[in-house]
């Protein structure tokens, strides 16, 4: 179970304020998710403390953004085990959020969580190179997240086909976001993007580095973005 007290100080610190039903559901979040972790491979961080502070802690200071609101529609690309979509989603129940993972025992697991949680969540199982062209997805949302997934020139072209004109990328990121940057800088450009800035998130109870790549969408993508499964990690965009 989690420690409620430490849970309501983290949550205070991202602005969030917290209810019973909050600490309810991490509890429900904490508890599924080491019950499947022991029949698959969701996470290897299995003490409850260092759950609460590097997944759900870590997954709330997307907020530090600043750019997502209620209402918002919310898509997290390549999601795992609901990182950092649903703990948002817990704490900001009115955002419409959708869940993407390509791996299906993932996706049975986020739609069980999500009937638990009690939370209204579009659970979808397939690739980002698929979905970043189809209808209804494409240019549709005003929020994309991504967490530890890949390389920055090939995560934009896995996550910005997502964001509206206006909307914005977030990925989150470790210390070497700023190497990253570097070599994707002209892919965000080709892409529509524009790099608003490298922010640094203090996630409460950890000492770790971690950063947030906040990319707006300023123009449409070109219509080839993004390519057939596979291709952006064999010949990244230069």
């Amino acid at each position: 179970m989690i420690d409620k007290r430490v849970l309501n100080i983290g949550l205070k610190s991202y602005g969030i304020e917290p209810s019973v039903e909050m600490g309810e559901r991490f509890d429900i979040y904490l508890s599924m998710l080491l019950e499947w972790n022991k029949k698959m491979n969701l996470t290897s961080i299995t003490d409850e403390g260092e759950i609460l502070v590097k997944h759900f802690f870590d997954s709330l200071s997307c907020l530090k953004s600043n750019v997502i609101f209620p209402g918002n529609r919310v898509i997290d690309i390549g999601t795992g085990a609901g990182f950092p979509g649903l703990p948002l989603k817990i704490a900001m129940p009115d955002i419409e959020l959708t869940l993407l993972d390509s791996l299906k025992k993932r996706v049975l697991f986020l739609t069980e969580l999500a009937y638990r949680l009690g939370l209204k969540v579009a659970v979808i199982h397939g690739r980002a190179e698929d979905y970043g062209s189809k209808q209804g997805f494409r240019e549709n949302f005003d929020i994309v997240l991504s967490r530890a997934v890949a390389p920055m020139n090939v995560l934009c072209e896995y996550t910005i086909p997502f964001a509206r004109l206006g909307g914005f990328v977030l990925c989150q990121k470790g210390p070497m976001v700023f190497e990253e940057i570097k070599d994707a800088e002209n892919a965000i450009d080709i892409l529509g993007g524009n790099l608003k800035d490298i922010l640094s998130t203090d996630v409460y109870g950890s000492d770790l580095n971690h950063y947030i790549a906040k990319i707006q969408k300023i123009k449409a993508c070109p219509k080839k973005y993004p390519r057939k499964a596979g291709t952006a990690e064999k010949n990244p965009i230069k």
